[in-house]
């Protein structure tokens, strides 16, 4: 694999990844400034149903400010070669091999960066459990819009709507063999076991998903690096108790806290996904904390 540690800064190029179970996707390489360049990058989660390439506004903001972007794609999307159906299935154990496979192509091309994983949504899950099950592969973590889905952080009637959504979830992956999201209107297309391992955090408030390779909750307790965790003011998709519940599970991680209001995006509303189109208030916070991390 060619080392690009040294490339000018360009648009998104993929990085072919592949797991060892046969699945590939791209990675989307965003790289910094060379004018301003720095050692560290962040590897970037998606939400659910997300392609890695909507995230290319947020990735080039970074990227002015120096840092080199990674995004990643999630299996069954975009640039993957797999599908969601009856016969294709695969969880969150099968997603975190995937982040494991993009840190090692990383690894190889960029030998003498650090990483930072971060994600938006169901990526800032998945990049809590990535850094807990490897937790020597990354130097902090990274939140913005996400937070732990269990259904009591949620309030007044939202909780009836989650516990909705955990039943419709499971109901329909099971009757379909994947979830239809792109045909529902929420997320995409999605392997039941993902939705499985989703309800099952969002029914109990704690990880355990199936046929992982580690504990799950305890790594999280263990982690001891620096973390920054970002909150939309109208993101209802994640009340602040939402976000205090998956921080919570994170006790030794020296966490700074940003609350972003509306009036900071031109649109006047800072919600779960508006913020992509405007990454700005985020990428400024994000630079300021990785500057802080390096002071």
């Amino acid at each position: 694999m060619p080392d690009l540690s040294t490339a000018p800064a360009a648009a998104p190029e993929p990085l072919r990844v592949a797991t060892g179970d046969g699945h590939e996707a791209d990675l989307l390489l965003v790289r910094g400034d060379p004018a301003v360049d720095v050692d560290v990058g962040v590897l970037w989660m998606p939400a659910m149903g997300v392609p890695a390439r909507k995230y290319r506004h947020f990735a080039a903001a970074m990227a002015a400010h120096g840092r080199t972007v990674a995004l990643h794609e999630w299996r069954g999307h975009d640039s993957s070669n797999r599908r969601a159906a009856r016969g294709s299935d695969w969880g969150y154990a099968e997603l975190l091999q995937d982040i494991a496979a993009s840190r090692a192509a990383l690894a190889a091309a960029f030998p003498d960066k650090r990483w930072i994983i971060g994600g938006h949504s169901l990526g800032g899950q998945l990049a809590a459990l990535a850094l807990a099950r490897r937790p020597g592969d990354f130097a902090g973590y990274l939140v913005a819009g996400s937070g732990q889905p269990w259904w009591r952080t949620f309030p007044h009637w939202h909780k009836g709507a989650i516990l909705l959504a955990i039943l419709w979830f499971r109901a329909v992956s099971m009757l379909c063999g994947y979830f239809p999201g792109d045909r529902l209107g929420f997320a995409g297309r999605e392997a039941r076991g993902v939705m499985r391992d989703w309800a099952d955090s969002a029914g109990s408030g704690d990880y355990r998903p199936a046929q992982v390779d580690f504990a799950a909750e305890a790594a999280l307790r263990q982690i001891a690096l620096p973390a920054l965790a970002l909150r939309l003011r109208s993101d209802w998709y994640v009340p602040p108790a939402s976000l205090d519940h998956l921080l919570h599970k994170l006790p030794l991680a020296q966490v700074q806290r940003g609350d972003i209001g509306d009036g900071e995006f031109s649109g006047g509303r800072a919600g779960h996904f508006e913020w992509m189109r405007e990454p700005g208030p985020l990428v400024a916070r994000i630079d300021a904390w990785l500057k802080s991390l390096a002071a």
